[in-house]
Formats: C-alpha cells, sequence, structure tokens
C-alpha cells in the first residue's frame, strides 16, 4: 500500500436502502470502494424495529401534519454501531444543519469512521438529536423526501478527496472552492469549433504563463459569479 493509505468506513443508517445504494455504484466512488479505500454499509433502520410491522414512526405530539420518526429503533441501530466500532462523527442529514462546503468536505475526507443518518417524514424525535447526533449537515436550504439524496451528496463530496480515489490526485487540488475561487475555463479539442478558438496561452506550452492565466480567469469568473467568496 502506499504511504499514505487510510480506509474510511461508512456506515449509512436508512428505511430505503435500495434508494441510496445506486450512486455507490458507479465512478469514483464505486473505483474507490473496489481499491479498498472506503466500505459504505447500508442499515435497514426497519430492522431495528420491534414492531411485527417494522413501524419506525409515530404521529407528533402536539397534533399536525406528518409523521415522526420514533427514537427507539433509531437509538438500537446507533448503539448496535457503536458496540462494534469507534465513530468520529453520528450526522444527521437535515436541512436545518450547517451547509456542506468543500472546507468540510476536506475535513470529513481525512475521518475514519462515519454514521450518516438519513431522515424521513417530518423528522426525527428531538431527543435523538440531543442524545446522540454529533454534527447536523444540510446540502441547501430546500426540503427532500429523504435524506438518502443529500447522504449521497455529502458521501460524494467526500470520498473524492480520499487519497487513490482519483487517478490524478492533483485534479481535487484544483476544484471549485478549494481554494475559496471557482475553476476558470477549461478546453478540449478541437481547437476551432465554430469560429470559437481555445485562448492561445493555453497553446503556448509556457506553464508558468498559463498558471497566471488560470489564476486571472478563477478570479474574474469568481468575482462575475460569486462574489461573496471573495469576503
Amino acid at each position: 500500500m502506499p504511504w499514505y493509505f487510510k480506509f474510511m468506513q461508512i456506515d449509512i443508517i436508512t428505511i430505503l436502502p435500495e434508494l441510496i445504494q445506486s450512486p455507490f455504484e458507479h465512478s469514483i466512488i464505486k473505483r474507490a470502494i473496489q481499491k479498498g479505500l472506503v466500505k459504505v454499509n447500508f442499515i435497514n433502520l426497519r430492522d431495528y424495529s420491534l414492531n411485527k410491522h417494522r413501524q419506525v414512526d409515530d404521529y407528533s405530539y402536539g397534533g399536525g401534519a406528518g409523521m415522526v420518526m420514533m427514537i427507539e429503533p433509531i437509538a438500537r441501530c446507533i448503539e448496535d454501531l457503536k458496540s462494534k466500532n469507534n465513530y468520529d462523527e453520528v450526522i444527521y442529514m437535515t436541512p436545518d444543519g450547517e451547509t456542506l462546503n468543500q472546507k468540510m468536505a476536506n475535513t470529513y475526507s481525512t475521518l475514519n469512521n462515519l454514521i450518516i443518518l438519513c431522515g424521513h417524514y417530518k423528522g426525527i424525535d428531538e431527543r435523538i438529536r440531543e442524545l446522540f447526533i454529533t454534527k447536523e449537515i444540510s446540502i441547501g436550504d430546500y426540503v427532500l423526501s429523504g435524506g438518502e439524496l443529500a447522504a449521497a451528496v455529502f458521501c460524494d463530496s467526500v470520498i473524492r478527496l480520499i487519497p487513490g480515489a482519483i487517478n490524478d490526485e492533483t485534479s481535487a487540488l484544483t476544484d471549485s472552492f478549494q481554494d475559496d475561487l471557482l475553476s476558470p475555463p477549461v478546453y478540449t479539442r478541437p481547437v476551432d469549433y465554430k469560429g470559437i478558438k481555445v485562448p492561445e496561452i493555453l497553446l503556448s506550452g509556457h506553464a508558468k504563463k498559463i498558471e497566471q492565466w488560470r489564476m486571472e480567469q478563477a478570479i474574474q469568473r469568481t468575482k462575475n459569479r460569486r462574489p461573496d467568496l471573495l469576503k
């Protein structure tokens, strides 16, 4: 193994494991799993229900529309996982969590063991958040049907940063937001498409000037599209 080899385990608690599995069966995440860099387990929360109907939700105290995910199945599940492994974080994907960004993804890519809880319905009983959850993460100011897609987005942003997940590791280092700038424009063949030509500087072979051009373009693009990042 290379000197930088690390292993990450992610246990995702969900009531719909079949919904979330597909993103982990393709592209960079699939290769990272095959290389043994990361192991992702899909834990069916209904397996921890003692109800014959495998119930994991109930009506909300105080009335109102929507069901609430119950304490007992979630608690049993997390306690069972913790009895077998030490976890760096127990994450709950929720719209009112801290918004995911590149710096957060960088940080989580250095950890080893994560639990991710996917919510549904009107959310989870608040006492689960108080007793078990160590981090709450949102992927944006909107509501999804459940936390599975949000968990997949989070995992993709993290796993691709694990050393060895991407064949050319410098590619991840030049992504948007890594240095609080958007990425500069990129080009490939043909040189001329309908009169729109690749900038001459990129054809010059002059590495230093190309790097300077890319930095200037990144700064300009950030000013135009995301000036908030430059603050």
